[in-house]
């Protein structure tokens, strides 16, 4: 009886049978699983289901949690560098590159080409050019004189392509060994060795980053026993099954053998984003939310202050201000209070902003990936409202040849249009009252800042606040604009579509609402491009911005938040 008393056997059980797949270790950080996910659906507007092996390929796993994964894996790498280096040790490459040399030449110095390529294919010959020979194939086939000196130049290049085999074989493996090889042979080592390479390629990244779906299954299992083979299936659904369950709990929904972004996933991508752009920015750390105080605020604070004519009494420190007439009375009853015994909390306004974001999905956003780049911007923007200031109005509306509103869930979807007329000079004019004219029906790639504007300020009207702001993000000049039920879509860009684009930012700037532009890099993008960003913004008091495109989230970010300082201050 005294030796179960002292035996702490359920503590120890516990921990040596320790299940890394189940419980993963309390000192790693789990497998960011959501930032693969929502980076493959910015870049393809792809709203459809990731497979298991799509989202093992983004994740990076820490092959630590899973044991016995380093050293078997390491087993498999040395069985597939020994096999590699029994055939190095066994063959030479000299006699094989000498034989498919003479076969080229040999089998070429007989054919007889018609006398109008003759000077060509003997060049081609000489010089062992391969594409050339493919060019007068391409020329002597389906012609009468040139149907056998076709085949006989298919037969030439084929040896030809069979010896710069053989020299790249002796060019990229170090032979040692002594048995000679036919040209057959040395197709079938060569295909061999860079199978092998292959594998250990796949084999040291699964080491690093557990992701044994890289690995091709079905072309080791000829190097390595039925056993070995098994023992890396099971570690293989050990892995998948921890991806399953860790995608599970950040919001990954697993239906029928596929994932399905929910909201929960949104959110946590979102909050790594803000995470990503405050940790960059140091002055971000600490007192960010915090204003000046004004007046009397909405936000209580903890700090107090005498009583002063004016100061609402609904933030009266009520302990404090018995606290004091005690003080000032020295207990007589029955107790008095005075003006001067009154104290109340200070407060903090915060005012309420309306915005809305244009992102341009014009046919240029394409160029270097830049629409993904708004779209990252705008969820991050989205994050920072919902999280930070739940009181602030956001919403986001798509640029291109006409204005589109769209929902925070339609973001990730959006794709730059195409590009569908390439004339260096257009000039269509289409009125979208006639119900024959559909928007299906136009070229889609233009750029429309005017009704971007105009449905924007349209929006902004309805917020009973008066700080109201347009973020536009664009590249470059518009090239389209409505008058009236009238489209014009003009390239290059008319001093006809800049009047109307300046004439909507004047009824915004009448109505109170300013417009801060953030200009990306275009291949396009010209010094008039910036000059109208310019004229644009000092016609309604707003800004520009210059970014790089990749940190365009962190600048809307951060300037959202020193505009919040702005206001309050």
């Amino acid at each position: 009886m005294s030796d179960r008393k002292h035996r702490p056997g359920g503590v120890i059980h516990t921990y040596q049978h320790y299940d890394p797949v189940r419980i993963p270790s309390p000192t790693q950080p789990p497998p960011d699983m959501v930032s693969p996910a929502l980076e493959h659906m910015l870049r393809y507007g792809n709203m459809r289901r990731l497979t298991p092996e799509e989202l093992a390929r983004a994740v990076r796993l820490d092959p630590s949690q899973f044991s016995g994964l380093g050293p078997s894996i390491d087993m498999l790498m040395e069985l597939l560098r020994e096999r590699k280096r029994k055939i190095l040790a066994t063959y030479e490459t000299r006699s094989v590159r000498k034989q498919a040399r003479q076969t080229y030449r040999d089998r070429g110095g007989v054919v007889k080409p018609p006398r109008r390529f003759r000077d060509r294919y003997l060049q081609a010959f000489e010089e062992e050019q391969i594409a050339e020979m493919q060019r007068l194939l391409w020329f002597a086939a389906g012609r009468d004189e040139g149907s056998r000196f076709a085949r006989d130049l298919m037969d030439v290049a084929q040896r030809l392509e069979e010896k710069y085999e053989v020299d790249e074989l002796a060019a990229k493996y170090e032979f040692t060994g002594q048995t000679p090889l036919t040209v057959p042979e040395a197709l079938a080592v060569k295909e061999e060795l860079e199978k092998i390479d292959e594998l250990l390629k796949q084999l040291e990244e699964a080491r690093e980053t557990a992701q044994i779906a890289l690995i091709d299954m079905e072309a080791l299992a000829e190097y390595i026993e039925p056993g070995d083979m098994e023992k890396l299936a099971e570690m293989q659904r050990a892995v998948e099954n921890f991806l399953r369950e860790a995608a599970e709990r950040q919001g990954l929904l697993g239906e029928q053998g596929a994932f399905q972004l929910t909201p929960q996933a949104y959110r946590l991508f979102q909050g790594k984003l803000l995470e990503r752009i405050f940790s960059n920015l140091q002055a971000s750390r600490s007192g960010r939310h915090q204003g000046p105080v004004i007046g009397e605020g909405a936000v209580e604070m903890q700090q107090t202050k005498a009583y002063e004519f004016g100061d609402s009494i609904t933030n009266m420190d009520i302990p404090q201000t018995f606290i004091n007439s005690l003080l000032r009375s020295g207990g007589a009853r029955p107790e008095r209070l005075d003006q001067r015994d009154i104290e109340v909390h200070r407060t903090r306004n915060s005012p309420k902003c309306a915005t809305v974001v244009v992102m341009d999905m014009s046919g240029s956003m394409r160029y270097d990936g830049q629409y993904i780049n708004v779209k990252r911007m705008a969820l991050a923007l989205d994050g920072l409202i919902r999280s930070e200031y739940p009181g602030d109005y956001l919403n986001f509306v798509e640029m291109y040849t006409v204005a589109r509103q769209r929902r925070q869930g339609e973001v990730a979807e959006l794709m730059p249009k195409p590009v569908t007329i390439h004339e260096p000079f257009v000039r269509i004019k289409a009125d979208l009252s006639d119900p024959e004219i559909s928007e299906a029906m136009l070229p889609p790639h233009f750029t429309n800042i005017q009704h971007s504007l105009q449905m924007s300020r349209q929006l902004l009207a309805l917020q009973d606040t008066p700080n109201r702001q347009v973020i536009l993000i664009t590249d470059g000049l518009p090239t389209a604009h409505f008058e009236g039920s009238m489209l014009y879509l003009l390239y290059p860009a008319d001093a006809r579509t800049e009047a109307a684009t300046l004439r909507e930012g004047l009824l915004c700037q009448r109505e109170g609402i300013t417009i801060n532009i953030f200009l990306v890099p275009s291949w396009s993008q010209s010094e008039e491009d910036i000059r109208f960003a310019y004229r644009l913004a000092e016609s309604t008091k707003g800004r520009v911005f210059f970014t790089a495109g990749g940190d365009l989230d962190r600048y809307v970010v951060w300037d959202y938040v020193n505009r919040k300082r702005e206001i309050i201050a």
